[in-house]
């Protein structure tokens, strides 16, 4: 079962689901798979917009779509591109760019940054960062990566086989595991 604001959501219908579409979000792992590739960056960022019904007209959602780019490091000059255009990097900052688009209260991020190389994926974690603290964002930051989640995660739940062994602030999971699952992975990390 999953819970969102103590209100019980798997069992949703559409219509609750398309409102809540709106407060939730999500980033996946291959950049490149998760964009059409027949969209160019402006039709990608902005059809959730109008799906949503969001600003105006074309013109408002099309200056909401260029400051999207500028915050995720990016700029205009990128919306007449296509996903084969851009780089893995460039990829995951449209997706981020997309999933802001409406103004989420919550991303779930689904080993968003392991299909990028480790400069690219600093750079991406720290834009992360970054977004949550600037727009006030929630993660449900989903990864095999410890480091990573060191870095990200306020707290932290470890699972095995589907369910959660071990649960707490990051600090205290990265330094004082109790589940013995837990200190194995600890263990795992390259020194």
């Amino acid at each position: 079962r999953i819970f969102y604001y103590n209100q019980e959501i798997t069992g949703l219908d559409d219509s609750d689901w398309k409102s809540l579409r709106k407060e939730i979000q999500i980033i996946f792992q291959d950049p490149f798979s998760a964009l059409n590739p027949r969209k160019s960056v402006a039709e990608t960022i902005t059809e959730p917009m109008e799906v949503h019904r969001l600003y105006n007209n074309f013109k408002d959602r099309l200056e909401k779509t260029e400051d999207l780019l500028l915050r995720v490091g990016l700029d205009a000059t990128f919306l007449n591109r296509y996903p084969h255009q851009l780089s893995g990097g460039q990829r995951q900052r449209i997706c981020i760019a997309r999933a802001l688009a409406l103004s989420p209260k919550l991303l779930i991020l689904d080993e968003s940054v392991s299909a990028l190389d480790v400069s690219v994926q600093a750079q991406v974690l720290n834009l992360l960062m970054d977004l949550k603290d600037k727009l006030g964002l929630s993660y449900l930051f989903i990864s095999h990566d410890f480091p990573v989640v060191h870095f990200m995660a306020d707290r932290i739940m470890v699972m095995k086989d589907g369910a959660i062994v071990e649960s707490g602030p990051s600090y205290k999971i990265i330094n004082e595991p109790t589940a013995e699952y837990t200190k194995n992975l600890i263990d795992s990390i390259p020194s």
